[in-house]
Formats: C-alpha cells, structure tokens, sequence
C-alpha cells in the first residue's frame, strides 16, 4: 500500500500555522532599525545604547525555558502553545505603540525630567516587544514542530516558517524605508514612526487572529464527572476555589499554588539547563557563534552606515546637514536589510531540496561560510553598493540557522535513545550485558543510576509521539527525576534553548560591541567583529552533529 505524502494538499494547513510568524517578525524588524537609533537620540553613549539593548534578551533568556517547559505540559481546551502565544502578544503590541510616543508621554508625566523619562520608557517598550516578540516565536516554533513530528515534515514547515519569517522582515524593513512623513494619515497619527508601528501593530494583530483557526489537539482529557453544582463548578472561581468564603481569598490562594509551583521547580529547571545532552550543546554553541555574526549586522548596520559611509551624526540639530545625512543611510541600511530578508525567502524556497541534495552538514557549513566571506569584504570597502550587496548575501546564513538546527533538534527527539545517551564506560560494559535481553524486547534501559524508564527502540512506536514531560509539574519519583533532563526532556524546553542562543547572539554584541567601536574609533568594528565571530562560528559548525555516523566520530 503507498503510503502518502502528509504534506501533499497542506500548503494552507502550513501557511496558516506560520502566519503570525510573518507578523511579529514584521513587528520585530521595524524595531530593530528604529530602536538604536531612538535611544542615541535620547541622549545615551554608544556603549551605554548597546547596554540597553542587551537587557531585553537577557530577561527573554531568563524565562524561555520556563514558558517552554510549562507549555509542553499545560492542559487547555485551546491546546498546549496558543494561551502562551495570545497573551505574549499582548506586550508586543504595548510595545509598538510606546516606541514612537516615548517623547510625548515622558512630558506628560514627568514634564521636569522628560530626557531621563525618556530612556527609561523606551527601554520598557523595548524589553516589552522583544521578550513577548521572541517568547510568541519560541511557542511558534514549538507549535510547529507538535504539529508536523517527522523529519522530512518538520524540514519543509521550518522552511516555510523561515520563508515567513523572512517575509515579514522583508515588510518590516520596506514600510520605514518609505518617506510617509508627506501623507496626511501619518501627520495624524503622529509622524513617520508612529505611522509605520500602527500598520505594522494592525497586521500583526490580523494574523494573531488565524492561530484562532489551528486545530491544535486539546489537552484536556476525559475525567469522571462529579456530583457538583455546573453552574457553580464552570466557573474559573469553582474550579480553582469550591470551597472559597472569604471574598479575595481565592486569587491569593491561586497565586501562591502557582508561585510555590514555580519556586519548585527551579532546581529542575537548574538541573536540566546544565544537564544538556552533548548534541543539544554543540548545537546550541554553533548557533551562538553563527547568530552574533549576523546579530552585530542586523543590530547596527543602521548606525553603521549613518556614521561611517555616510558620514552622519545622529546627536545633530534635526535640521542639519549631519542628521539628514544619517537619516538617509538609516534608510539605506533598510534596502540593505529589507534586500537580506529577500535573500532569505528565495533561499527558504529552494531550502528542502536543498538539504536533501547536499545534506544538512554541507548546507550548515555553507551558511557560516558566507557569513565570513560577507562580513569580511563589507569590512575592507567604502562602496554602498557592495556593502549593501554582501549584507543581502547573509540572507541565506540567516535562512540555514533558522532551518537547519530546528531540523536537527526534531531529528534528536525523533530518536532520544540514540542521541541522548551518552556512550558507556566499559567498567559498565560487564553490568550492562543483562540489560541487552530487554533490548531484544524492543526495549532500552537508560544509562543513569537509579532510573526504571523504558524506551522503545528505534523502529518501534515512534517517541516523536511520546507525550511532553514538563518540569513546572510538582511530585513524581525521585529516582526517576535523574532521567528527565536526558530521555524525558520535551521538545518545547529544548526549543527554547535553542532560541537561547539566538538570545545571547544579541546579550554578547550588545554587552562588548560598543566598548570595542569606542575603542577602535571607527563604526567599521562593527564589520570587523562580526568577521571574527563568523571564523569561530564556521569551526563550531564542523562540530555539530548531524547524524548517527557522527556520534562515533
């Protein structure tokens, strides 16, 4: 019997399912061109502006992983991921419409000390589009892989996610690359970035609104019902509180289940952050490296062509020739950028057949590469047009480390008997001997004392289907605890380990890069760094693995 393709006939399933990718990136990209650029304005110092910038990944950094284990196992009638995704946008779009009123609203409030006031808004609406930004992308990512498990499946939706998420820079670079100073809805609205961060903040919500749409699978499940009130009972108060009197009481009792529940489980989560599995870690060490190559371009190629091929001041009079020359290569850089992300939906086309053809190791490799080759000759020349050609070059590294990495971490957890263990000591190798009769079975004892899980072996019923362990969940065997951070660790934690590094590609950039311009004197370490990032970053990717052959290696 021929077994069909479960993709055929499912582009829309596909585009559906990554549709709000293209509008948070949207979100996401205008921000990025506009934020450095706002807070120079606002008075702060090269060194200080990156600071600033730093402070957002590093709150994302912090709760990823815990929205990430609690979304592998939270029980709803909407699904696993979309509660998380709906309400994580919420700040994305606070955030977007503070950004360009932070001068208005600092007057407002505190009229004595609106410069100061300033900052500090505006560093709030930073860390509120960017932590929900990338936390709603991390759940995306999640959803995605729940969605489609196998490999081959999850290697042509990550595409389309990486074609999406390229689209939506492709919108978020073009709308401020356009004058709309001259039209009377953006007088009304309050100038050129007030308009741009309406539009985009109107678009992203349209496509928060098809998550509505996802047949993602309930997790409630069956229970026996019980002899109580059902008006009472369907109540949000009568779930959490049947036996509440004292009015109040029952949020406070509610907030502390769950903050003792979080409190617990940080040493799980301590345990299963710094017991990562050796494939995970070269991973996510490889994509640290590759995304603070392209991070630095991404982050300050605006100021970088401002100030050094343009020779522009952004602290100048707003009237002056210096200002006006900065704002115009901002808007360059944009074309530079917005070319980048067209780069990335072209390559996110071909990228399947591209992966199947030379493999993953190659492609991988491929993509450092270029980012090298890049960064190396924008570094050496004063030519617009080169620099601008060689940023859109990385549009196809910007594409590899969003495919590539997310495919091998599905392929990880397709097969965790074969990736997560670690190889035995051959004082072991005697004990272990018994252990081959369960193997014959179908079954595989894990290697670590003490643990009684049984997984099946490659072959048998897939674990890609195996239910989410999340470690938010109190109880459990404690001789079993030592297991969960190897075989029993969910796809959503590691996901968001994964989007870990891609936090700390920007946290390491924006903690050193300004100290190292003011240093050099010149905007063009900016290219420099980023070039010597990207050496590390093409050795770190020869280490990864890629596949099963490689773990002998």
């Amino acid at each position: 019997m021929k077994l069909e393709n479960p993709l055929r006939g499912q582009l829309c399933r596909l585009l559906l399912v990554n549709t709000l990718t293209l509008g948070l990136e949207a979100c996401l990209a205008a921000g990025t061109l506009y934020i450095p650029p706002l807070l120079l304005q606002a008075g702060l110092e090269e060194h200080t502006m990156t600071m600033a910038l730093a402070v957002s990944p590093v709150l994302t950094l912090v709760i990823l992983p815990m929205l990430g284990s609690a979304s592998d196992s939270w029980k709803s009638r909407y699904g696993r991921r979309r509660p998380f995704i709906w309400v994580l946008c919420l700040g994305v779009f606070w955030g977007m419409q503070i950004i360009p009123h932070t001068w208005q609203l600092a007057t407002l409030l505190f009229p004595h000390y609106p410069r100061w006031f300033e900052g500090l808004l505006l560093a709030g609406a930073v860390c509120l589009l960017d932590v929900g930004g990338q936390a709603a992308l991390t759940m995306v990512m999640a959803l995605v892989s729940d969605l489609f498990p196998k490999e081959e499946e999850n290697r042509r939706a990550f595409a389309i996610n990486s074609m999406m998420t390229s689209l939506g820079g492709c919108l978020g670079f073009l709308l401020p690359a356009v004058d709309w100073s001259h039209y009377a809805i953006a007088a009304y609205l309050g100038g050129q970035k007030a308009f741009v961060c309406t539009m985009l903040t109107t678009f992203c919500f349209l496509c928060l609104i098809t998550t509505i749409f996802i047949k993602e699978e309930s997790t409630i499940k069956d229970k026996p019902k019980k002899i109580v009130c059902r008006r009472y009972s369907n109540t949000w108060k009568g779930r959490n509180c049947p036996n509440e009197i004292l009015p109040g009481h029952c949020c406070l009792v509610t907030l502390r289940r769950y903050t003792l529940s979080g409190v617990s489980a940080l040493p799980r989560m301590y345990k299963s952050v710094t017991h990562v599995p050796a494939v995970i870690w070269r991973l996510c060490v490889a994509e640290t490296f590759n995304w603070t190559s392209i991070m630095i371009v991404f982050l300050f190629f605006g100021d970088y062509m401002g100030e050094g091929l343009y020779k522009g001041e952004p602290k100048a009079d707003p009237q002056s020739e210096e200002k006006q020359l900065f704002d115009e290569g901002v808007r360059m850089a944009s074309v530079g950028l917005l070319l980048q992300s067209a780069v990335s939906v072209l390559s996110s086309v071909i990228m399947d057949c591209w992966i199947t053809l030379l493999g993953s190791r190659v492609v991988y490799v491929s993509g450092a590469a270029v980012a090298v080759l890049a960064t190396l000759v924008a570094s050496f020349t004063n030519s617009v047009t080169t620099v601008v050609i060689m940023v859109a070059l990385t549009g196809y590294s910007m594409c590899v480390f969003n495919v590539v990495p997310r495919t091998l971490l599905c392929l990880y957890h397709s097969q965790k008997q074969v990736f997560f263990t670690s190889p035995t000591p051959k004082s072991q190798q005697l004990s272990n001997r018994g252990d081959n009769k369960l193997a014959s079975n179908g079954q595989v004892p894990l290697n670590s004392p003490g643990c009684t899980t049984r997984l099946p072996f490659p072959g048998t019923e897939s674990s890609a289907g195996s239910p989410h362990v999340s470690l938010m969940v109190d109880g459990g065997d404690k001789g079993n605890a030592d297991c969960l951070p190897h075989l029993q660790r969910g796809i959503g934690f590691d996901m968001a380990l994964l989007d870990g590094a891609y936090l700390l590609s920007q946290i390491l950039p924006a903690m050193s890069i300004g100290f190292i311009v003011e240093m050099a004197k010149s905007v063009r370490a900016y290219m420099a760094t980023a070039c010597f990032v990207g050496v590390l970053a093409f050795f770190c990717s020869t280490r990864v693995i890629y596949n099963r052959e490689d773990l002998h290696h």
